[in-house]
C-alpha cells in the first residue's frame, strides 16, 4: 500500500505543478500549448508555432497564418449563419520575429508587401525581387455607428476611443494622431515612423488588425469584446474600412487597376477627345462664316 500511496502523492505533486505553469493567452485566443514563464504567459502560435507573449498583442503576420489553419482544419467555433470573409486573408510567410517577409507567394504568384502585410505591387511570379520590407508609417480606420436621431458628443467619443485604443491594444498615445467624427463615421488616424518606433512597443497595423476584428465581432481578444459606450450610451459600430500610406509609394501598374477606374479613365479621355473635335469643328465653321461675310461685302462695295 505505501507504494501506491507514493505514486498517487507524485502524480498529485506532478498535477498541481503542471497546473501553476499553466496559463491563459488572454490576448490572444489563437494559440496553443500555453506555460507560465518567468511570470509570463507564453504560448505557441497555432499555424506557425512560433512563441508569443501573452503580454502584449501579437503580431498581424503570425494572427493572419493563425486564422488560415484554423478555418482550414475548422478548429474554430463558427456562429450561426456564419459565412467566410476572405478579403485580405492569405496564409501570409512570416520572419520568426512575427512580422511579414517582404516577398508573399500564393503558388506561382508572389507580391511585396508592406509591414501590414497590404499587397503594394503587382502580382508576379517567382522571380519576383521584393529588396526591402517598406514601413506602413500611417493607418486611417473608418467606422461608422448605427442610425440614431442625435450625433454623439464629438469630444466624448474622441476621449473614448483614445483611451481605449491605448488600454485596450497597449498602443503609445502618442501614436494616436487623430480621431474626428463626421456622423456617421469615426475616423482614426494612428502614425508612427520607423524612428519613432522602439523596440518592444506595439505597432499600428496590429492595433489596426485587432480593432478591425474586435468590430466584426470576431475579436482575437479571448472572452473580452469590444464594448463602445459614449456617455454612458451603448454605440454600436457597424463596419471598419482600413487604409494605408507607406513611407515610399506603391508599385502598381494600369493593368492592376479595376475595370471600375479604368472605364472611368477611358470616359475622361473620349470625353476630352470629343471636346477637341467639337472646337475644331467650331472654329472651323467660325473661319469659313467670316470668309462668306468678307466676299459679300466686296462685291457691294464693288
Amino acid at each position: 500500500m505505501e507504494p501506491l500511496r507514493g505514486a498517487a502523492l507524485l502524480l498529485l505533486l506532478c498535477a498541481a505543478a503542471c497546473a501553476q505553469n499553466d496559463c491563459v493567452c488572454e490576448k490572444n485566443k489563437r494559440v496553443t500549448d500555453c506555460v507560465l514563464v518567468n511570470g509570463v504567459c507564453q504560448c505557441s502560435s497555432i499555424g506557425s508555432g512560433v512563441t508569443v507573449n501573452c503580454d502584449t498583442l501579437t503580431s498581424k503576420c503570425l494572427l493572419m497564418k493563425a486564422e488560415v489553419k484554423s478555418t482550414k482544419s475548422g478548429r474554430r467555433e463558427k456562429p450561426k449563419d456564419a459565412f467566410e470573409d476572405t478579403d485580405g486573408l492569405y496564409d501570409p510567410e512570416c520572419e520568426n520575429n512575427g512580422v511579414f517577409k517582404a516577398r508573399q507567394c500564393n503558388g506561382t504568384t508572389c507580391w511585396c508587401v508592406n509591414t501590414a502585410g497590404v499587397r503594394r505591387t503587382d502580382k508576379h511570379d517567382t522571380d519576383l525581387k521584393c529588396n526591402q520590407l517598406v514601413r506602413t508609417r500611417w493607418i486611417i480606420i473608418e467606422t461608422k455607428h448605427a442610425e440614431r436621431e442625435t450625433p454623439l458628443n464629438a469630444e466624448s467619443l474622441k476621449k473614448f476611443f483614445k483611451e481605449t485604443i491605448s488600454r485596450r491594444y497597449m498602443l503609445n498615445g502618442r501614436y494616436i494622431a487623430d480621431v474626428t467624427y463626421e456622423n456617421p463615421y469615426i475616423i482614426i488616424d494612428l502614425k508612427q515612423n520607423a524612428s519613432d518606433k522602439s523596440a518592444g512597443e506595439v505597432d499600428i497595423a496590429d492595433v489596426a488588425y485587432y480593432f478591425e476584428k474586435d468590430v466584426k465581432g470576431d475579436s482575437i481578444f479571448l472572452n473580452n469584446r469590444l464594448n463602445v459606450s459614449i456617455d454612458n450610451e451603448v454605440v454600436q459600430l457597424e463596419k471598419a474600412v482600413v487604409y494605408y500610406v507607406d513611407e515610399i509609394a506603391p508599385e502598381f501598374s494600369m493593368k492592376s487597376l479595376t475595370p471600375g477606374v479604368i472605364a472611368v479613365i477611358v470616359i475622361v479621355i473620349i470625353a476630352i477627345v470629343a471636346g477637341i473635335v467639337v472646337l475644331v469643328l467650331t472654329r472651323r465653321k467660325k473661319g469659313k462664316y467670316v470668309k462668306a461675310e468678307a466676299e459679300r461685302l466686296r462685291r457691294v462695295l464693288l
